[in-house]
Order: C-alpha cells, then sequence, then structure tokens
C-alpha cells in the first residue's frame, strides 16, 4: 500500500489544527458534534457482526471493537480532563498508552453496548458541562505533560470533537470501502 494511500487511512478527515481564534459558531458545531457523536456511532456499528467488528479498518490498524472502545475510554479521560482544569490551577495531566489500553482483553472481546452505553453517558454529562461554561472558564488550560503542551478547554473541545469525527470515519470508510 502506498505511504499516501495509507496516511489517507489514518486520517481521513486530516489531522486536527487549533484555529487562530475560536468563535462561538465554531464552538457551537463543536458541541453538536460531541452531542450527535454517540447515537451516530451506535446506529452506524449496531447492525455489524462478530467478523465486521473483528475487522481491522487499515491494515495493522485497530479493529472496529477496538476503536469504539477506545472512543469511550479517550472521551472518558477527556471528561476528567475537562473537569481538573476547571477545579486546578493548569494540571499536568496523566496521559495513558492507547495502544497498550487497546491490547487490553475488554478492548479486544467486550460487547461493543459497553462502550457505546458508556460513550452515551460520558458525552451527555460532558456536553451539558461544556454548555454552561463562561468564556473565561473556557480559557483555563491543563498541560500535557509530552512536550508540556498548554491546552484550553476551548481547544479541547475542538480537539475532541475531531477526535470522535476521525474514529467515525476510520468506521465509516472501512465500511463503505468493504460493501457492507
Amino acid at each position: 500500500m502506498e505511504k499516501e494511500t495509507l496516511e489517507q487511512l489514518r486520517y481521513p478527515i486530516g489531522t486536527y489544527h487549533i484555529p487562530e481564534t475560536i468563535s462561538q459558531e465554531q464552538r457551537e458545531e463543536w458541541l453538536s458534534i460531541l452531542e450527535h457523536l454517540p447515537k451516530r456511532l451506535e446506529d452506524m456499528v449496531t447492525p455489524l457482526s462478530e467478523e465486521q467488528l473483528e475487522t481491522p479498518y487499515r491494515p495493522e490498524g485497530w479493529t472496529v471493537r477496538q476503536l469504539v472502545h477506545h472512543i469511550s475510554d479517550s472521551h472518558h479521560h477527556s471528561y476528567i480532563r475537562f473537569k481538573w482544569a476547571l477545579t486546578e490551577d493548569n494540571p499536568v495531566i496523566k496521559p495513558y498508552f492507547e495502544k497498550e489500553w487497546s491490547k487490553l482483553f475488554d478492548a479486544q472481546t467486550a460487547p461493543i453496548q459497553m462502550s457505546l452505553d458508556h460513550l452515551k453517558a460520558v458525552h451527555a454529562k460532558l456536553v451539558y458541562l461544556l454548555k454552561g461554561l463562561s468564556k473565561e472558564q473556557l480559557q483555563r488550560k491543563f498541560t500535557h505533560p509530552d512536550g508540556n503542551e498548554e491546552t484550553t478547554l476551548d481547544e479541547n473541545i475542538g480537539r475532541y470533537a475531531w477526535h470522535g469525527s476521525h474514529h467515525f470515519a476510520h468506521i465509516e470508510n472501512l465500511i463503505k470501502r468493504e460493501g457492507w
């Protein structure tokens, strides 16, 4: 497979770029993406067979099952990071080894409905929280220890709207390629 093709499979919607300024309209669009992701994902993956759930979205990539569990795990982490930044002064967050998490028993074997239900609950709480934040609160920050990168909560809303859309596109493109 060509490198460009592999890169397109890895980043079907491109990489996340932080906008120079984040408008209220942009934030509302991101919040809408976050609000609707759980239902859109559930509608897309629940008709899939066990065999289809075990299909990687690209060569050497995660299976659909692993992707569903990863989205749930990752967005759970994000919810906690928002809470830390709202209650602490620019906390250093704890990263996690998502590739190692994807190898754990639950990510490889658990029914996807567990993570779909979890994602639905996490997103309901997350979106409710985010819609209630003031402009000042949206500028609160946390620091990722990899490179000491500071992120505002406003930027993180966009990052997770992108993240969910990114993995949604992985699965959606696989379904299209396979004709499921």
